[in-house]
């Protein structure tokens, strides 16, 4: 199964191009792409769910709250990811590669 993704509009590019090199066929778009950089949260989730798409952010203060309305109000969700803007940007390729369904590589470049 292959995990669709929608970025935020302050998702961190590097990690973007990060992906995009180590995956063929990354499939992330973003806020920016869609029609979105000015919308509020809970529309962004909205479109997300909408297309199937689990939302890529570093929005700790508000996301989760909106992402949490939607769940208890038994709305539809892709899903959301929010990544600590402090965590390192191998670490956080790693780990988003391993949600979007591949292997992450270790510091020799073999597979895990």
């Amino acid at each position: 199964m292959t995990v669709r993704f929608l970025a935020d509009e302050n998702f961190n590019r590097k990690i973007v191009v990060g992906l995009q090199r180590r995956i063929e066929r990354f499939d992330l778009v973003r806020v920016q792409d869609v029609g979105l950089r000015t919308a509020e949260d809970p529309a962004i989730l909205e479109w997300a769910s909408e297309h199937g798409r689990v939302l890529l952010t570093h929005d700790i203060q508000t996301i989760p709250d909106f992402a949490h309305e939607r769940v208890i109000a038994a709305r539809p969700m892709a899903g959301v990811i929010v990544v600590p803007t402090l965590l390192a940007l191998a670490a956080a390729i790693d780990d988003l590669e391993l949600v979007a369904g591949r292997p992450a590589r270790t510091a020799s470049g073999t597979t895990r």
